[in-house]
């Protein structure tokens, strides 16, 4: 039963619930659009900085700035922390469900297709495909700044665990 607060009636007399935000955590990540989340539970998203542009249940975007230290030898952005970038960006749309329980990885397959070099802004694009009880299939899409180049894409499986949010 709805509480008083959100009912309303339909055309044929029946109740009907509006559907009020309380999914915490998508609203603290939505606090940042525009500004760096700064408050990511995951201590590797604060090494990598992500300023977010979009926040939805089941999708996200992020923008990056490949650092420095975010390079391999020849100065472009190394395929291990775009790796990296794919599965945090994933876990982040994971919490941004607000469920009770942790999901972890199970795969996460990755294309490179082009690459970012140092100073580059890039954008992470994430949405969920299926949802299921236990498991997820997600996928992230790594662009250059003005979305006219693919840089990686990669899709993943992950398993609800019986870990809880402390």
């Amino acid at each position: 039963m709805c509480s008083r607060r959100t009912r309303h009636y339909d055309d044929h007399g029946k109740i009907k619930c509006n559907k009020m935000e309380t999914n915490n955590h998508l609203k603290a990540i939505r606090q940042f659009i525009g500004k760096e989340f700064s408050e990511s539970p995951s201590p590797f998203m604060l090494w990598l900085k992500p300023v977010v542009l979009k926040a939805e249940e089941g999708k996200l975007e992020f923008q990056y700035t490949v650092r420095k230290e975010m390079t391999n030898p020849i100065g472009i952005l190394h395929g291990g922390v775009t790796a990296a970038i794919i599965d945090d960006v994933i876990g982040a749309t994971m919490f941004a469900f607000g469920e009770e329980y942790f999901y972890t990885t199970i795969n996460n397959v990755i294309d490179y297709f082009a690459s970012a070099k140092l100073d580059d802004v890039i954008i992470a694009e994430t949405q969920v495909i299926k949802k299921g009880k236990q498991f997820v299939n997600a996928q992230c899409e790594i662009w250059n700044a003005d979305k006219t180049r693919l840089i990686a894409k990669g899709n993943s499986n992950l398993f609800k665990t019986a870990m809880t949010r402390n």
